[in-house]
């Protein structure tokens, strides 16, 4: 064995730590970078209302696409225990059986999604100028969900093979050519949101059928390959249960943006729709940090709890909470210094709805400083097999508490309000996730 080669039954110092979640905080950065190239090139090539309409169906294509999740976090915690116990065939079996999941689901919901695409952008507040732009970029981008599922099942499932680095090289080619693609279909051939959709799916494809090839070869070099299975009901819904959480967070932050949507339709009109879009893409970048570590050191934490490495768990837990305090300072001074820029990039052709984006984001990044944690938190009961307080957490977190301040605060604040909702929310959520830290530290051993 290699001596740089990472392992999950390896004692994690700092900067081992570090090193097996790098590829998967570049992974998810990388993810997000992709998403904000479509974003610029839609705002600054096709136009705001474009922009905003591609901002209000967006969602919808979340809570789809979030299944994927769901499958991936929840499947490779249970693998990971698996794997924890030394019984890899049924890690395998457990694996294969998540991709069947994945590809049957997928067909399904892309099938029903295309169907219905017209009236959930009705549904969602679409007038009659957005209308055509938001169920042409759904319904194109919908022909591609089934591989953008996978994308998101692998991304999990590359870590726990042990496989970080390649997650990433797959993640890179998918975000250059969704890139080059942008640049081809909008900039050059001018397809507008067509070409945006195209682009995001031919990405996808390119994200989903990689690690599908490598996973289908038996003499992959990993613990992991596809084998024979079939569909069993109890680890299909233990691994739902585990990844419950993901999908709650990705179902209640698509429920919350259509609720900020509205009050900013209200209070804002189009310019606060396409502000809080600028807000999201950014956003996405600064919490693909968080999401790529607790992407890495959720299969550590599964193993470590199948092997009942209480030590090791415990080590894991301490160096990830100072790490999720130190990295929201950081990316709180980093959002504010930079605000004027990333604003610029998305809507410096209009100086109101500039400065708008530019106020809006400097309230905004507060939630950084808390948002880490509680993104972290989640995931980690997800590892430990415990999908019912994962599910907690990114409930409140995601639906509960930003659902009240966003229709609370705006009445208090105006639209100051809207900016000001996502903080309080973390801040309630951060208190939530602490008290659970400390109520169950007896029951995993990690005190």
């Amino acid at each position: 064995m290699k001596k740089d080669v990472i392992q999950l039954s390896d004692h994690f110092t700092l900067g081992r730590l570090y090193r097996f979640c790098l590829p998967s905080i570049i992974m998810m950065v990388f993810t997000s970078i992709y998403g904000v190239v479509d974003g610029y090139f839609v705002s600054n090539y096709v136009g705001k209302t474009p922009f905003a309409a591609v901002n209000l169906i967006m969602p919808f294509l979340m809570i789809i696409g979030g299944v994927g999740f769901m499958i991936g976090t929840g499947g490779s915690a249970l693998v990971a225990k698996h794997l924890g116990e030394k019984d890899e065939n049924q890690a395998r079996r457990v694996f294969s059986m998540m991709m069947t999941l994945t590809l049957i689901l997928g067909v399904s919901i892309s099938v029903l999604g295309i169907i219905f695409a017209d009236k959930m952008a009705l549904l969602l507040g679409a007038d009659i100028e957005m209308l055509d732009y938001c169920v042409t970029y759904a319904r194109t981008c919908l022909i591609f969900n089934t591989m953008f599922m996978f994308q998101n099942v692998f991304q999990s499932f590359l870590v726990t093979a042990e496989r970080p680095k390649l997650g990433l090289v797959v993640i890179v080619a998918a975000g250059c050519t969704n890139m080059l693609l942008d640049f081809l279909f909008i900039a050059v051939f001018q397809l507008g949101v067509v070409g945006a959709a195209l682009a995001t799916g031919l990405s996808q494809t390119v994200g989903g059928l990689l690690p599908l090839i490598f996973f289908l070869r038996k003499n992959n070099g990993s613990k992991l390959h596809m084998v024979r299975t079939r569909l069993e009901l109890r680890p299909v819904l233990q691994a739902c249960s585990n990844g419950a959480s993901e999908l709650m967070t990705n179902i209640s932050s698509s429920v919350v943006s259509m609720l900020y949507n509205h009050q900013l339709l209200t209070l804002a009109g189009e310019n606060g729709v396409s502000a809080y879009g600028v807000l999201m893409y950014v956003s996405f970048i600064f919490a693909a940090v968080y999401i790529g570590y607790s992407i890495g050191t959720a299969p550590i934490v599964g193993y470590n709890y199948g092997a009942q490495n209480h030590a090791e768990l415990r080590n894991i837990r301490v160096k990830s909470m100072r790490s999720m305090l130190i990295g929201g300072v950081i990316m709180v001074s980093l959002a504010e210094l930079l605000a004027p820029v990333l604003a610029g990039i998305f809507v410096g052709y209009d100086k109101e709805l500039f400065d708008m984006t530019v106020h809006a984001f400097r309230l905004f990044s507060f939630t950084f400083l808390l948002s880490g944690f509680n993104i972290w938190c989640s995931s980690f009961f997800t590892a430990l097999n415990n999908g019912l307080i994962s599910a907690v957490i990114s409930f409140a977190r995601t639906l509960v508490f930003q659902a009240v301040c966003v229709l609370l605060l705006p009445a208090l604040f105006g639209v100051n309000g809207i900016w000001f909702a996502t903080i309080v929310a973390e801040g309630l959520a951060c208190v939530l996730s602490l008290w659970l830290i400390y109520r169950k530290r007896n029951a995993y051993h990690y005190a």
